[in-house]
């Protein structure tokens, strides 16, 4: 098990001047990006940054969400509700009420299959290993535990075995990606 607290993240500004993501962990091969897990700071309405060849699934963790105006049409993305979409999809993004903080997962999907869901508090999830597959656990506030181990509020910890995810005082996040 790989713990990063939030004082791991590496924090950057989009180019935008939009917002701010804070990556969380990475993985790339032979210089292409396999996967990344963030979370981002929307601090303004405007463009999404595409990320061509690549997926992602992005779920809002704290503020009232965003509409997403695609060539396909709307996506609402609301919290707590993962929305997963086409990195390279042009959307314009419009904040439903100020700022918003969401969780993505961008990967690879010819090599990867990833899926996020939502632990509601008071619930726990056995995170079952697999060959090639990462759990990333999310804890979205207090009383949130790995096994035995007690998680602090907004770490990530990264798993690759046969472990119990509890959810205690609020809502945790678990993103899995399974290498195809």
């Amino acid at each position: 098990m790989q713990l990063i607290p939030p004082s791991g993240f590496e924090t950057q500004p989009w180019k935008n001047g939009g917002g701010i993501t804070h990556e969380i962990a990475r993985k790339e091969e032979r210089g292409r990006l396999l996967w990344r897990l963030s979370i981002a700071e929307v601090g303004s309405d405007g463009p999404f940054s595409a990320f061509p060849g690549l997926a992602r699934i992005l779920t809002v963790i704290a503020g009232e969400g965003l509409l997403l105006d695609t060539p396909e049409g709307r996506l609402s993305a609301l919290p707590l509700a993962p929305l997963a979409f086409p990195g390279d999809l042009p959307a314009d993004c419009t904040r439903i009420a100020g700022a918003v903080r969401d969780f993505n997962v961008i990967y690879d999907p010819r090599r990867i299959r990833a899926a996020v869901r939502v632990l509601g508090a008071g619930t726990e999830s056995a995170l079952g290993a697999a060959p090639g597959r990462l759990h990333a656990l999310l804890c979205l506030g207090p009383g949130c535990r790995l096994g035995d181990t007690s998680l602090p509020e907004g770490a990530v910890s990264l798993v690759d075995h046969d472990a119990n995810a509890v959810a205690e005082g609020a809502p945790a996040l678990v993103a899995t990606l399974d290498r195809i």
